[in-house]
């Protein structure tokens, strides 16, 4: 079996960095007794970037249907579901938008491959969307590079 081939990122001295496990969460924010509150949607930890990609598209549409159900659904009782104001940014359309936009996706598999943490936040007027990944590697990395400590007077 051929293994997949993996997104590297090249460091000044020519060393290559290759990142192979990602986090991903998705987070519901808003407000409660005036306090910001996050609420977890889901975390994978994605063996493989392209796995990665992967889950964060498919989270986007999960949110996005679930945002906009159809109102014919029988499901939903009649004028249960009315339409929101023209001001009111569509945040389905937004998630299903870029799914599907196949230059974001490179930019975030770019980033994700250089071991940069990738946000991907959508509001509407009550809740804030976020679809966040970063590399497991450059998490480890972090932790081991010294702290840079700089005396004061």
């Amino acid at each position: 079996m051929e293994s997949e081939a993996r997104p590297a990122i090249e460091t000044r001295d020519g060393g290559v960095i290759v990142h192979d496990e990602f986090l991903c969460h998705v987070t519901a924010y808003g407000s409660c007794g005036g306090k910001r509150v996050g609420v977890p949607l889901g975390t994978y930890r994605a063996p493989t970037l392209a796995l990665a990609l992967w889950w964060l598209r498919d989270r986007a549409v999960w949110m996005a249907d679930r945002l906009d159900p159809q109102p014919e659904n029988p499901r939903f009782p009649r004028r249960a579901l009315v339409p929101v104001a023209d001001s009111v940014v569509d945040v389905p359309r937004a998630l299903r938008t870029w799914s599907g936009d196949v230059s974001q996706q490179e930019v975030v598999a770019y980033e994700l491959a250089a071991g940069r943490l990738v946000r991907i936040a959508i509001s509407d007027d009550t809740t804030e969307y976020e679809l966040l990944a970063e590399s497991v590697d450059a998490l480890r990395m972090q932790r081991t590079t010294p702290a840079l400590v700089v005396p004061v007077a």
